[in-house]
């Protein structure tokens, strides 16, 4: 498995959340800035008033799953932030969801191929 460059540092999410722009979902929010480089970074941004560590780590588990399924579809140069929104209920977490639902952004966005 190919390993996923992360956004890592609090001055990337905060330039990605300052000057990109967002699309809403179901389920989540992504922010997305354009890069300098070859390839996207990823960042997920889950409040911790939200829910406990374990779910808020399955929730971040899911939402990287999808996100490599789909990357080799996507065009090259973005850095991506996930938000989970906080109107939808966690007990409704599942593969299926988040993946329709992230496909629908990626072409909303217009980088999915």
């Amino acid at each position: 498995m190919k390993k996923i460059k992360t956004l890592k540092m609090n001055y990337e999410f905060k330039n990605v959340f300052d000057k990109g722009k967002y699309y809403i979902g179901k389920q989540i929010i992504l922010y997305d800035l354009k890069n300098k480089y070859d390839y996207n970074r990823l960042g997920i941004a889950i409040s911790t008033k939200l829910c406990k560590a374990v779910k808020r780590n399955e929730i971040k588990r899911k939402i990287r799953a999808v996100y490599q399924e789909l990357e080799k579809n996507t065009i090259k140069g973005h850095d991506l932030v996930f938000i989970w929104n906080k109107k939808e209920d966690i007990n409704n977490l599942s593969y299926n969801i988040i993946y329709d639902d992230m496909k629908k952004i990626f072409l909303k966005m217009g980088i999915l191929k």
